[in-house]
């Protein structure tokens, strides 16, 4: 019976994540190259927002009250939204960082190789390159 369950669970986890457009948004924002794209994105949230107002109010003017579960997913996609810039933000700071201490170990590792060459090999192309 655990297994049927997390099975199932399973299954519909992936599915929820490959075809549901707020999760494809989000999984393409989290990529390196979607991570300029999170604090823009969380405009994303305004019509989300007004999806919910919009829904709520006709809830109180005598809708049928299964609109309440869509009130509820417009707020949860709404937070989504609004989180997904803040983290991204975070995430791209982290992401630069580690990329200039390695373009910077790069650097040095490849100067440090010439000057080894330079020293130990009377090459002329690499002596007049840096010398």
């Amino acid at each position: 019976m655990f297994e049927l369950i997390l099975a199932a669970t399973a299954r519909s986890y992936f599915f929820m994540r490959r075809f549901m457009p707020t999760a494809i948004v989000i999984d393409a924002i989290n990529t390196r190259r979607g991570l300029k794209w999170g604090v823009p994105g969380m405009l994303l949230a305004v019509p989300y927002s007004l999806a919910a107002i919009y829904c709520r109010a006709q809830v109180e003017a005598g809708g049928p009250g299964w609109l309440n579960l869509l009130v509820l997913l417009f707020l949860f996609n709404t937070l989504k939204f609004v989180l997904i810039g803040p983290i991204s933000l975070l995430k791209l700071i982290v992401v630069r960082v580690r990329e200039a201490v390695a373009r910077r170990r790069m650097t040095r590792a490849l100067l440090a190789e010439d000057v080894v060459h330079v020293v130990h090999v009377d090459d002329p192309i690499l002596v007049s390159r840096h010398g």
